[in-house]
């Protein structure tokens, strides 16, 4: 697949980052004046990786991207300015790598952001850097995104595995049409099997900062209330790495803050708080 290489006289400004607060680097093709676009056949598919100190695991989620067996492939990535060996990791695969930065930001959905606005892509996935996708998952994808253009984005179940790479299950996505999403604030969509059309970001906008821990939470009730269509996968598109911040108190507090924003039944929000304040705190007491 042959880059587009732009004229120095078209506006690529959209293309790169204006410099931010304690700006650590920057690189990748788009730097040398190599671009990508969608073909006919061929759309390009748009995918991001946020990460903040993650030398870890970054190196597995680079190579799940950048060896898809999908050839139309936009990879970028977005550091919060990382001190450990990130940079070195991301600089050792730069020629495979569309874009990146690395500077301070103001957590991991202002990341994803800067990310979006980047992305020229018809389909933007978000593959955070703990975790990975299968091989021929972006193929997959958009087959089936071309075979309905009715079809705004996709999701899927999603493999699970711990710390030490053991394999502990696979998780469900609950879709719409299950109860607990809104009576127990579970995730409809798990946010990292999804793959969404550009233009429903520009239709119902990007991830709102005012959540800390719950934004992916937000952006998908805003999905459902916006009627956007959807299909949902036959098969785990990636394997998702056990931890984080999620599912303690603050992301309690803020579910609750959320789903009262999103006019859910005051009375089934509260009763659903309750019950996870009382799994948390027995969980403290048995653990």
């Amino acid at each position: 697949m042959t880059d587009l290489i732009l004229n120095e006289k078209e506006d690529n400004s959209k293309l790169f980052l204006s410099e931010g607060e304690n700006r650590k680097g920057e690189g990748g093709q788009r730097t040398k004046g190599h671009f990508k676009k969608s073909y006919e056949k061929k759309p390009l598919i748009s995918v991001i990786t946020v990460v903040f100190n993650g030398e870890k695991y970054l190196e597995e989620t680079i190579t799940s991207v950048i060896n898809q067996t999908y050839e139309n492939v936009e990879y970028i990535i977005i550091d919060g300015g990382s001190t450990d060996g990130t940079l070195d990791i991301i600089k050792r695969y730069e020629d495979k790598i569309d874009y990146w930065v690395s500077e301070k930001d103001n957590g991991i959905y202002d990341a994803m952001n800067k990310g979006i606005k980047l992305c020229q892509g018809d389909i933007i996935g978000i593959v955070n850097a703990d975790d990975f996708i299968y091989t021929d998952t972006l193929q997959k994808v958009v087959n089936e995104l071309k075979l309905n253009d009715n079809f705004m984005f996709t999701f899927s179940d999603l493999d699970l595995i711990d710390e030490h790479g053991l394999n502990s299950g696979r998780v469900n996505s609950l879709g719409v049409e299950h109860w607990k999403y809104k009576l127990f604030g579970h995730m409809p969509f798990l946010h990292p099997t999804m793959f969404i059309k550009k233009e429903i970001y520009q239709k119902i906008g990007l991830y709102d900062l005012c959540y800390k821990l719950s934004a992916d939470y937000d952006f998908t009730l805003r999905l459902i209330e916006n009627k956007i269509k959807f299909k949902k996968l036959n098969f785990a598109t990636g394997v998702f790495r056990l931890g984080g911040q999620s599912g303690g108190l603050k992301s309690y507090v803020e579910n609750h803050k959320l789903l009262l924003n999103h006019k859910v039944n005051p009375i089934l929000v509260y009763i659903n708080t309750a019950i996870l304040l009382i799994k948390l705190y027995f969980r403290k007491i048995f653990h």
